[in-house]
């Protein structure tokens, strides 16, 4: 069987990105050395990215905007992942249902700016439900992430299940300079196990909290004045998804189960789920739930991260990295973060390379 090359290498240049280790040096390897318009001198280099979610796309903006060519592998058959919105037609007209991420956060400074960014060009609105720095995405919950994945390369309905390092990284049939993962930790270890021990070590002990979701639409209103409960029993939450900003259509409801009762009940059937949470709402309100006119059930196997608070993490030596919220917090905007960490790290990175090998 054949090995691929730096399996066994030292790790002595596996970095986390935010600490107070010193910045390891990308060894020269004969990528193309130039001067980058954005980013000062640096190493331009063809980056492959798997996973075209927040952490994702965040990550390849920055690249790009160093002067990297940049290319994002997802297996959606669009943009969304955890911020997906799901429509569904009803007799009364099409509901729909931000069934992942309900709203997000903005706290850090770079991060309310992206979010300022964001708002001005309607993409996100404010959410006073969920709190003074919460916000929406609009139309739909997914409005960030397809602004950012139009800006760019994004292969969709694009599976990578492996990846071959021999000097270069190959994905799919493509070869790059190098590889980055951004999917859920589960996802990472079977991806980069052969190339880099520690970090597939890492990407397993990062483990996420199943969570099963409810949508459902109604005919009428819920009798309740509140458009965000939590702490139901068995759910987590309940959202009036079509009181969120410009949105459309009937009642509809997103009902979330607690992680707890998620993961007792991962292997139900979905017919199951859907009258558990129902009759749960129902007895949480203490009334009568209209007549249900469409429905719709979703397992997600990796809803919540407990997550590292490493940032990112870059394996210089191979030009491997990893970024998602499972390294920095279980938080959208954590998400947005550990791109911008780990791109920031390879730029700075590159430029230090640059300085001791620019030919000219």
């Amino acid at each position: 069987m054949n090995r691929h090359p730096g399996a066994d290498r030292p790790r002595r240049n596996l970095r986390v990105v935010g600490s107070n280790r010193q910045t390891p040096r990308l060894k020269p390897s004969g990528l193309q050395q130039v001067r980058l318009p954005n980013a000062g001198t640096g190493i331009v280099m063809r980056i492959g990215i798997i996973g075209a979610g927040m952490a994702g796309l965040s990550c390849a903006q920055t690249l790009r905007h160093q002067g990297h060519n940049v290319i994002v592998f997802d297996k959606g058959r669009g943009p969304g992942g955890r911020m997906s919105t799901r429509r569904i037609d009803t007799p009364v007209g099409e509901a729909a249902f931000d069934h992942g991420a309900q709203y997000l956060t903005a706290r850090d400074p770079a991060f309310v700016a992206q979010v300022e960014r964001w708002a001005q060009d309607g993409h996100v609105a404010r959410w006073s439900p969920a709190g003074p720095d919460a916000w929406v995405g609009t139309p739909a919950m997914s409005a960030p992430i397809r602004a950012m994945a139009n800006g760019g390369d994004v292969r969709w309905n694009t599976a990578i299940d492996t990846l071959t390092y021999d000097g270069e990284w190959w994905i799919g049939n493509e070869r790059f300079d190098a590889a980055i993962v951004a999917v859920p930790a589960e996802q990472v270890a079977p991806l980069v196990t052969a190339h880099d021990v520690a970090l597939a070590d890492a990407a397993r002990s990062a483990l996420s909290d199943p969570c099963w979701t409810v949508m459902a639409a109604f005919d009428g209103l819920v009798p309740i004045d509140h458009d965000r409960l939590t702490d139901l029993g068995i759910i987590g939450s309940a959202v009036r998804n079509s009181a969120k900003p410009t949105r459309t259509g009937p009642e509809a409801w997103v009902l979330q189960a607690s992680a707890d009762w998620s993961r007792a009940h991962l292997e139900d059937e979905p017919d199951t789920v859907q009258r558990a949470l129902l009759a749960a709402f129902a007895d949480n309100i203490g009334a009568e739930l209209p007549a249900v006119i469409a429905t719709s059930v979703h397992r997600w196997r990796y809803a919540r991260v407990e997550a590292l608070n490493h940032g990112a993490i870059w394996n210089a030596d191979i030009r491997l990295g990893a970024c998602g919220d499972w390294l920095l917090g279980p938080r959208i905007e954590a998400a947005w973060l550990s791109g911008q960490h780990l791109a920031e790290f390879v730029g700075s990175t590159n430029r230090a390379v640059s300085k001791q090998h620019v030919r000219c």
